[in-house]
């Protein structure tokens, strides 16, 4: 576990960092979005600027991973959660987690999230503190072996 952990809100002119660990979630988890890291930089300063708060988790200046959120009226979306690949399964997700109820969604009613069905080690890692399943979404792709 990171001993030395700290939590920041993240600014505008982390949107490049930000978009770099974006870019490595989303190859992590298999999601098909085709975005450069210049086009991810592009959108999260605008979710930054709009809607959205990102937290960097950070250890003696080094980023270790973050979380990308919306509150909404009954719940916390959260969009993105991620842990820098060399420094998973070891706690500071499950870290993260507790210090972000902690410090930023204390009165949240419950936190929301997507986890995409191929990701096998998300899924186990969400269960594993706490969250439940709830719904989930499908697709209908035309032309791939539909009647």
């Amino acid at each position: 576990m990171a001993e030395r952990m700290t939590i920041r809100i993240a600014q505008r002119s982390d949107a490049a960092a930000l978009a770099r660990m974006n870019g490595e979630l989303i190859r992590d988890e298999g999601h098909r979005n085709p975005m450069s890291v210049a086009e991810l930089e592009a959108r999260m300063a605008k979710w930054l600027e709009g809607e959205y708060q990102a937290v960097l988790f950070e250890e003696d200046g080094t980023a270790l991973g973050y979380a990308l959120f919306k509150r909404e009226p009954e719940w916390i979306y959260l969009r993105q959660f991620y842990v820098e690949r060399g420094r998973r399964r070891r706690g500071l997700g499950r870290e993260a987690l507790g210090r972000l109820r902690a410090e930023f969604w204390r009165d949240a009613p419950r936190v929301r999230l997507e986890v995409l069905v191929g990701n096998a080690a998300g899924i186990a890692f969400w269960r594993a503190v706490g969250f439940r399943d709830y719904a989930l979404t499908m697709e209908l792709e035309p032309n791939k072996g539909n009647p």
